[in-house]
């Protein structure tokens, strides 16, 4: 069979990571900030707003500056992508967005990130689906993605346990 005339199945994948002693209601305003990414996400350097509002549907932001596990050691160029938010919804704290444009191959790249409620915390859970990417492999965009996800759970406890040590000191 040609290989030119198979097409593909859109790579699908889901990485979730636990935020124990982290209330949803807690980490939902961090995360729901969709031009504030670059607070949380490991390697990436810029993300800044390009349209619309963060939070509102439609908005844009640049995200730049990130590594990725097909880089090599000496690349020049800067990753870059721009991100549209597709839709929010606070009450199931959750949101869509997609890839627009950029430089790292991503095409029809589409995500729903979610933060779960549990007894003993909370999880946050982040599927995709994009086209393959060439000289990618599934495994390096689940490396990725959930090595990122992992990171950003460790930030976010770590940023609420400073405000919950500080609001309890103060009121010592």
């Amino acid at each position: 069979m040609d290989s030119i005339q198979q097409t593909q199945e859109k790579w699908k994948g889901k990485a979730k990571t636990e935020l124990l002693g982290c209330k949803a209601e807690q980490v939902w305003p961090l995360l729901e900030d969709f031009f504030g990414l670059g607070k949380w996400f490991p390697t990436l350097s810029t993300c800044i707003p390009l349209e619309g509002t963060s939070g509102k549907p439609g908005c844009v932001r640049f995200c730049g500056g990130f590594k990725t596990p097909v880089d090599e050691q000496c690349k020049k160029n800067l990753n870059w992508t721009k991100q549209k938010l597709l839709s929010i919804d606070p009450i199931q704290r959750e949101f869509s967005y997609s890839i627009i444009d950029g430089n790292v191959g991503f095409h029809n790249y589409v995500s729903t990130v979610k933060v779960i409620e549990k007894d003993d915390g909370c999880v946050i859970e982040w599927l995709y689906e994009v086209e393959p990417v060439e000289g990618w492999k599934l495994e390096y965009l689940d490396l990725f993605i959930g090595s990122g996800l992992d990171e950003m759970g460790q930030r976010i406890q770590g940023a609420l346990k400073i405000m919950e040590d500080a609001l309890v000191g103060a009121s010592n």
